[in-house]
């Protein structure tokens, strides 16, 4: 249908229409940018997410070598204070000083003096000819007291890799035992240096996940704002896409209309043109259905101009088809 024909509310739905797809496209390409600025936004992060867990699994196994190196350091230590105390109570014996305490004697000082005395009552039976036999059962009893209490101090002193003493050379076992001191310490500082270099190589590690770390909530919070600004877009435009529905139903519905009152105007014209008009009342019925379908209009109209055109059309036609003349009444 021509311009001519369509109607002022028609022309305004059509630019309204207009002007909101236009509006429709340039959101969609909004909405699209922030889409694609929250997804790049969203990959440094996962990215910096990722070398941030890589550097803590790093961290992770520095700090387990670190750690296995200071529990040698700690069992180097515990042998060595072991070991002075050892010292300590050799030199107390050297001195004639004796603690009959048991408790008070370290493991070392119980296994040497009953190794000794084990030692002593082994040599007094191969030895002494003389003793009786109550005396030897007696020597025999204790023997297997002394060695029955040998066994459970092994277990202790060897755990510990604590040297085995001669309390018949005291001079020497201190010195032997201080040279092991000193080397479990020089062993311990060793192990401990050692630790503080993994540290130093653990602590800028650390430094490096903070960044990452800080660096990471820094893109999550720009994808979390420009995935919502595109959000909010979106929904915007779904709201204008339901208005544009609205228009384009309006107007489907307008055309609809406009082809059923041509269809129906089709329909009386053909009636018209196959039919005698035989009565005044008929042409008048037929004339005031056309104008009621819009499809004639007073006033002079373009619309008019058009209908009129099409019934002096009809009136040629109607001529020409020779209908009778009405009777008069």
């Amino acid at each position: 249908m021509d311009d001519q024909s369509t109607s002022p509310v028609e022309n305004d739905l059509h630019t309204r229409l207009h002007a909101m797809e236009t509006k429709a496209k340039r959101m969609r390409n909004q909405r699209n940018s922030l889409s694609d600025e929250a997804k790049s936004a969203a990959e440094k992060r996962d990215g910096l997410q990722s070398q941030a867990r890589e550097t803590m699994d790093t961290v992770k196994e520095k700090m387990e070598e670190q750690k296995a190196i200071r529990a040698k350091a700690t069992i180097h230590k515990n042998r060595r204070d072991e070991i002075q105390i050892r010292i300590k109570e050799l030199i107390g014996k050297s001195k004639g000083r004796r603690d009959d305490g048991k408790n008070s004697r370290s493991v070392v000082i119980q296994l040497a003096e009953t190794e000794s005395e084990i030692a002593n009552i082994e040599d007094r039976i191969m030895t002494d000819g003389g003793l009786s036999l109550e005396k030897e059962n007696q020597f025999l009893k204790k023997l297997k007291t002394l060695k029955s209490r040998r066994v459970k101090l092994l277990p202790s002193v060897e755990e510990h890799s604590i040297i085995k003493l001669d309390l018949k050379d005291l001079d020497g076992s201190i010195l032997t035992l201080k040279a092991e001191a000193d080397a479990e310490h020089q062993a311990m500082l060793e192990a401990h240096e050692q630790a503080d270099k993994i540290w130093e190589e653990i602590k800028p590690m650390f430094e490096e996940r903070d960044f990452l770390r800080s660096e990471g909530d820094r893109y999550h919070a720009l994808f979390v704002a420009k995935r919502k600004a595109a959000d909010e877009v979106h929904s915007n435009l779904m709201e204008l896409y339901s208005e544009v529905d609205e228009i384009k139903k309006e107007l489907k519905s307008n055309e609809d209309e406009q082809k059923q009152s041509i269809e129906e105007y089709n329909y009386l014209a053909k009636q018209l043109l196959t039919s005698p008009v035989d009565s005044e009342e008929f042409a008048n019925e037929l004339a005031e259905r056309l104008i009621s379908s819009g499809e004639i209009t007073l006033g002079g109209t373009g619309a008019e101009k058009s209908n009129q055109r099409k019934k002096n059309s009809l009136g040629r036609k109607s001529s020409r088809r020779n209908i009778p003349a009405r009777r008069g009444r």
